[in-house]
């Protein structure tokens, strides 16, 4: 039986993450927390310093989406605990993960903490979120124009089969002959619900993921194993499957539900603003034996051919929030 492409996704996701750690070397791809621990530290400055544009609320909810292995928020937390204690003792760490496997090796990192299995679970109150490669494994739908309509793309025995769009989203009335159209609903609920939140209850978020800062079209579905490309539509849960997230779409549902949005921006472009290449270099003085490693790898997050430029950030916050560090215009 064909399944429509976001339905396989979100089982082929579900089975991929339940029982394994992708991450690092020994896994299937390696993110920017695991690249250089200066990634975590920074966007924990940058929590503390937004917490303080916040009127320095306490408690206030610390939330990451989809954190991981946790080094993101050990690597955040330490960096505040150092330079920011009175941020640090107003810290709640709420975890929003449905992995056992992952939760596990959370717990090792941050004790503590408290795990949801949505953002909607998070209790109320203040918040201060991140999103680090987390709305690109959501699933999308894929609408491919065909003789003036749009039909939709389903999966079936291993390849895409076209079929007659039902329930259909907004799409565009004009598109060139074969061009794909991605669309995430479970993006935007998302989006919609956080903003909502931020509006009503004070406090900014960061997304930072990778996909184009413009709309347009095209087919943005991969797969990676063991750190190289995969067939997405084989062995469902045996590959990481992810999209390009569509920033536009994202910032526009945002606003709609009342949030301020900042950006997006070049992730390169925000880090180097936020003083990473610096953090790495006193990072680099400390251990010269790892120098050289610490240097690459944050050059390799900040730079256009690495993914500096691939990479974006967005920025969202309550309407009555100054603009966050990083966004203000240059």
């Amino acid at each position: 039986m064909p399944e429509r492409l976001d339905r396989f996704m979100e089982r082929a996701a579900s089975a991929y993450y339940a029982g394994r750690d992708p991450f690092g070397q020994a896994g299937d791809f390696t993110t920017a927390p695991e690249i250089s621990q200066a990634f975590g530290e920074c966007l924990g400055l940058w929590a503390a310093v937004t917490w303080q544009m916040m009127g320095a609320p306490a408690p206030v909810r610390l939330v990451e989406l989809g954190p991981g292995r946790g080094t993101l928020m050990a690597d955040a937390l330490r960096a505040v605990g150092e330079v920011m204690p009175a941020f640090r003792a107003a810290v709640e760490v709420h975890l929003v993960e449905t992995s056992p496997t992952l939760r596990a090796a959370q717990a090792a990192r941050l004790p503590g903490t408290q795990w949801h299995d949505r953002l909607e679970d998070v209790p109320p109150g203040p918040t201060i979120l991140l999103a680090n490669e987390f709305f690109d494994a959501l699933p999308i739908r894929q609408f491919i124009r065909r003789e003036g309509g749009w039909r939709e793309r389903f999966v079936q025995d291993g390849g895409f089969v076209e079929h007659a769009v039902e329930a259909a989203p907004p799409l565009p009335e004009t598109a060139p002959e074969g061009a794909i159209q991605e669309y995430s609903a479970a993006s935007l609920a998302i989006a919609h619900h956080l903003a909502g939140r931020l509006r009503m209850q004070g406090g900014a978020a960061l997304v930072l993921d990778y996909g184009p800062a413009a709309e347009g079209f095209g087919d943005s579905l991969q797969a990676m194993t063991r750190h190289g490309p995969a067939d997405p539509l084989a062995g469902p849960g045996s590959v990481d499957i992810t999209a390009h997230v569509r920033f536009p779409a994202l910032a526009a549902e945002a606003r709609s539900a009342g949030a301020a949005v900042h950006g997006p921006l070049p992730m390169g472009l925000f880090l180097q603003r936020l003083g990473l290449m610096s953090r790495a270099a006193i990072l680099a003085r400390a251990n010269p034996r790892a120098a050289g490693l610490i240097l690459s790898g944050a050059e390799r997050l900040v730079a256009p051919e690495g993914m500096g430029r691939l990479f974006k950030v967005l920025g969202l916050c309550h309407p009555g929030l100054a603009i966050p560090p990083g966004f203000e215009p240059a």
